[in-house]
């Protein structure tokens, strides 16, 4: 049960861990209000679209892996009008790129670029055919984003996801009237509005109950004042999703900011290593006033309902420019590993470079299978936080070992001006901290997938101080919990894994899929001995959630990168997928590479070489700077 305007039932079960804990009493109230805002996005989805209904959940608590949930189950329209449109978008962007237009003086994307976008209806690609939109659904937009960032650009692709998917369309969609929507959303598909969403502060990074910009009601508007930092896709002109805080609870206003800066909005500019191809500043507000109709209602809950909305929408976006951008890393490679030799043999006969070739090849295929699953999921109506979030750390992670993997290949020229590399090596790592930084997301990841857990086990315990289960007096205030939870131990230690068929699989990728359904099984005991072990003190064991949630995160990519592999059926991507799942049971399990697994990285290195990875097939290859040759 929850109530309107930002409060949730008064018993919170963090509250009482924390308490318990010996939190201080604003810890309390600030992880408790956080709390309640995730209890009130969760109520605003369909019951069996939430997160315990989900795959994740069900994989590691119900004692039976839902395969099927597993899979992209998306079907797409071929004679979509849409298909068209993308190609052209993609055209217009290469044709910007071969002519050294992509870029101004600045070295931003021009507004030449961002108009003839437009002209196609690029920044409406989400918004519906009504808006001026192209409609997309998720599982067609996502991966058309990797295509974007392969075959076009990446920060163009980057673009589309900020303005679509954690900007003004998400919010305005999801919670404005539809007087609102007819007015916002055609200006927004047309390429007159971009925008963002302006979310962090200099005093607020990732703990949404320390924000200080604040809006006061004065007659038909709001007078805003405050500070925002780190705001992509800002500009004179563009508009924003504005969190702030109108009586002291958060709020969203959709904002128009004005075309020139002037004494009630400015643009704090500061030099930036990443994001360097688009627009990032901060922002400050000095009485500046916004229509009070632009104030979003959510329905339930608060600006907090509003602000987490699109935050899954984002997590995939990342990963399907990290699938794309991975692609562009690869391919630069493969000229530069037929050219350059030591010893008189090119690299590419070296067994540590087919390694890398294969490893990278292998990441891209689970960040492909992370991003149609995860889409098809939120097409269906999931909210998806815990599959999301596995694919925005998964993909984060791989694009920067990939950036380490070919630094390491191309050597001294990887810091030539013009390099893949060198030119972009603070983006390629920037996305371990874009929508959360990766370690505290998989904190996040653990503490939704025990909650529920939690509450039907723990909750009895958080409310007796000092808790102890051989003081009779404790036993006895939670006699029926104990009990309750003996049965669920047992249970729990006699359900060893899942012993299922599943249909339509490579038979090589079926000892890994056996793997992931024991382990999912392990997981679940672990899990539940652990909250048992440390109760009321695991939110401090913050390595141990950490570790636990990495193998599961793991476990998920293993059994959805195998289902996507054997669904595409070809050579490469099947021995992509193989490699990805031996390299990342190593990981939960330990132990090193044996012979087989040495052959396996040579064989799919080959087919990279030879042209049968196919995921590499039209993405433009990078030419090889300061190529001196041997007359030289």
């Amino acid at each position: 049960m929850t109530k309107k305007n930002g409060s949730a039932p008064d018993d919170n079960l963090i509250e009482d861990i924390l308490k318990g804990a010996g939190k201080s009493k604003e810890e309390v109230e600030r992880t408790g209000q956080l709390d309640r805002g995730e209890d009130l996005v969760e109520s605003t989805f369909d019951p069996k679209h939430r997160t315990v209904n989900s795959s994740v959940h069900k994989a590691v608590w119900s004692g039976k892996t839902p395969v099927e949930m597993f899979r992209a189950t998306a079907q797409v329209d071929a004679n979509a009008p849409y298909w068209e449109k993308m190609d052209q978008a993609v055209a217009i962007v290469k044709g910007h790129r071969e002519a050294g237009t992509l870029f101004g003086e600045d070295n931003r994307v021009t507004d030449e670029v961002i108009n003839d976008l437009a002209a196609v209806g690029y920044w409406g690609a989400l918004i519906a055919p009504e808006y001026g939109g192209w409609g997309l659904p998720l599982s067609v937009f996502m991966p058309f984003l990797t295509r974007m960032a392969a075959e076009g650009d990446a920060t163009v692709a980057g673009m589309a996801s900020i303005h679509g998917c954690i900007g003004a369309v998400d919010p305005i969609e999801a919670f404005a009237t539809d007087e609102f929507k007819a007015e916002y959303l055609p200006k927004l598909s047309d390429g007159r509005a971009l925008s963002a969403f302006a979310l962090t502060e200099p005093w607020a990074g990732s703990d949404l109950t320390a924000l200080r910009t604040t809006a006061v009601l004065d007659g038909d508007d709001y007078v805003v004042n405050g500070r925002k930092l780190f705001i992509s896709n800002v500009l004179p002109g563009r508009t924003i999703g504005l969190v702030c805080k109108i009586d002291g609870v958060t709020s969203v206003l959709i904002a128009d900011l004005p075309n020139e800066e002037n004494e009630h909005f400015q643009l704090d500019r500061y030099g930036i290593h990443a994001v360097q191809h688009i627009h990032n500043y901060g922002i400050v507000f000095k009485d500046f006033r916004v229509p009070a109709r632009n104030l979003l209602d959510p329905g339930i809950g608060d600006g907090l309902t509003i602000a987490y909305h699109g935050l899954n929408r984002g997590r995939v976006a990342l990963c399907a420019n990290a699938a794309g951008t991975m692609r562009l890393l690869l391919k630069s490679m493969m000229p530069w590993i037929d050219f350059r030799e030591t010893y008189g043999a090119k690299i590419g006969s070296r067994e540590l470079v087919a390694r890398r070739v294969a490893d990278i090849a292998a990441k891209i295929v689970g960040a492909d299978a992370l991003v149609q699953w995860c889409s098809s999921l939120l097409d269906e109506g999931y909210r998806g936080e815990l599959e999301c979030i596995v694919a925005k750390v998964f993909a984060a992670d791989a694009l920067a070992d990939t950036t380490i993997k070919a630094l390491k290949t191309h050597g001294g020229r990887s810091f030539l001006k013009g390099h893949i590399v060198g030119d972009n090596i603070h983006d390629f790592f920037a996305p371990s901290i874009y929508e959360g930084e990766n370690e505290m997301l998989g904190m996040a990841e653990l503490k939704g997938l025990i909650k529920d857990h939690g509450m039907k086990f723990m909750a009895p315990f958080a409310k007796v101080k000092n808790f102890n289960p051989a003081n009779p007096a404790h036993a006895w205030k939670v006699k029926g919990a104990l009990i309750r939870l003996g049965f669920w131990t047992v249970g729990a230690l006699l359900n060893r894994w899942d012993n299922q068929h599943i249909a339509g699989l490579n038979p090589r990728l079926r000892k890994h899929t056996k793997f992931a359904l024991k382990r999912f099984r392990i997981l679940m005991r672990q899990v539940h001995f652990t909250m048992l072990k440390h109760q009321l003190k695991l939110g401090d064991r913050q390595q141990r959630m950490i570790e636990l949630s990495g193998d599961v995160q793991k476990t998920v990519v293993i059994l959805a990168t195998c289902l996507h592999a054997s669904k595409l059926g070809d050579e490469a991507t099947v021995l992509a997928a193989d490699v990805l799942s031996r390299n990342l049971t190593r990981e939960i399990v330990g132990g090193r590479q044996t012979d087989d697994d040495f052959k396996l990285n040579w064989k799919l290195a080959k087919l990279v070489s030879e042209g049968k990875f196919h995921q590499l097939d039209t993405v433009p290859a990078e030419t090889i700077l300061k190529p001196y040759t041997k007359e030289a």
